[in-house]
């Protein structure tokens, strides 16, 4: 048994102490935060392995160049006199090849597999009663253009093993009536399911406490020592802790961290809103709204309507312009649907760790022998998060890992 603490008490951070605990190890969460908001609680609840195509694909720096200039455009990058920015930068665009595709999604797709597969484990194993729901989603296209990459996409999916299917105006409306008439069709993934987030959290960390695992909120990480090439202690606003093994899991903030032991680790924080309405909207299937780049879930109650990619400093404000957006998207998208300006106002933020290349860190690192690192995954945290805490408690255990980790490798160049 050895003694663990996970920096981080976001869905990485809480499914790696759910492994660790399993394993037999002593386990401590440590979060900045009171560990009820930010990216973990106002997601889409997507568990995608649909989702193939990372985010650094060919086009995406021309579209983002283009959007620039648009305050309420689905995708913004801030441009600024930033070395980690710059750096970044530089290496996503250098990503944004189809060779990288090509490799990077049966990557993708085998951990999004393997995630799903381990998210109704632990419904079953831990006799949690969370939402959890295999609806499927729908891609909905209003343009042919976007409608005949979608397709594209779809083949792609089946290629690799994944069900999914194309549907014209008709089909679509007996699976979906709730869409508006010049929705023209789209592709449909059964391969896919959704949650109501804030429930698994809430569910997770009461399981965890119960299993006798720690958890310290809102203490921030304010230094690390280093001896001889292995974390010995860290040091927070309320004391210092001492382990064998640190798990670095601290989403947007694992930049931050890392820089405190030396490591450059190339990671951008990207920005995206939710929209919850507690009322019938009639919208029975989760859907992106391709052309508006916005996500739409049936939850637990509610329907969220979720999207944007804001890449900026991290914080934490809330853009009204791009919250509006997201409301006239989901009126474009299902004419039934309009979204109040009470409904707008309670609007939140949560901000995605982004690598350049659109693949997570997951792994040890040359810089500490005792630490791993488990972040960097983007709009697919919460569809990979089962099945990174998962790696992360294999190589804690000295066991061998379930997938291959050398795509994941923090250490790797760009």
């Amino acid at each position: 048994m050895k003694k663990c603490i996970v920096i981080g008490g976001g869905i990485i951070g809480l499914c790696t102490a759910y492994y660790l605990q399993k394993e037999g190890h002593q386990v401590i969460v440590i979060d900045q935060s009171n560990m009820d908001e930010g990216a973990s609680y106002v997601n889409a609840g997507y568990i995608s392995p649909s989702h193939i195509v990372p985010l650094s694909a060919p086009g995406v720096v021309k579209k983002g160049i283009q959007w620039m200039f648009d305050p309420a455009s689905p995708f913004y990058v801030k441009p600024r006199l930033d070395n980690d920015f710059l750096r970044w930068a530089w290496a996503f665009n250098k990503s944004c090849t189809k060779e990288h595709v090509k490799r990077s999604i049966p990557v993708i797709r085998d951990i999004a597999v393997f995630s799903h597969e381990l998210y109704e484990d632990i419904e079953k194993e831990a006799g949690m009663d969370f939402h959890f729901e295999k609806k499927g989603l729908l891609m909905l296209c209003k343009t042919q253009k976007m409608l005949e990459e979608e397709i594209k996409i779809a083949q792609l999916a089946r290629e690799v093993d994944l069900q999914s299917q194309v549907l014209d105006k008709d089909e679509l409306r007996v699976l979906e009536p709730a869409v508006s008439d010049d929705v023209i069709g789209a592709t449909f993934y059964s391969c896919d399911s959704h949650t109501t987030p804030h429930e698994f959290m809430k569910q997770m960390k009461t399981h965890l406490l119960a299993k006798g695992v720690a958890i310290k909120s809102n203490e921030e990480v304010l230094d690390l020592e280093i001896k001889e090439g292995s974390i010995t202690k860290i040091m927070t606003g309320q004391g210092s802790y001492m382990a064998d093994e640190y798990i670095l899991a601290a989403g947007s903030w694992t930049g931050l961290v890392a820089k405190k032991l030396g490591m450059r680790l190339l990671l951008q924080a990207g920005k995206g809103y939710r929209i919850n309405v507690e009322r019938e909207t009639k919208i029975t299937l989760p859907a992106i709204l391709v052309e508006a780049k916005a996500a739409v879930t049936p939850m637990n109650g509610f329907t969220r309507f979720a999207g944007t990619m804001e890449i900026n400093s991290i914080n934490n404000e809330v853009n009204p312009v791009r919250v509006r957006a997201i409301a006239k998207a989901a009126h474009g998208y299902y004419q039934q649907v309009s979204i109040t300006e009470d409904e707008m106002k309670n609007a939140s933020s949560g901000l995605r760790p982004l690598s350049p290349d659109g693949l997570p860190y997951i792994g040890r690192t040359k810089k500490c022998s005792n630490l791993t690192i488990a972040t960097g995954h983007a709009m697919m945290g919460w569809t990979m998060a089962t099945g990174t805490g998962r790696l992360v408690s294999e190589i804690i255990s000295n066991k061998k890992t379930s997938l291959d980790l050398y795509p994941f490798s923090p250490d790797r160049t760009f």
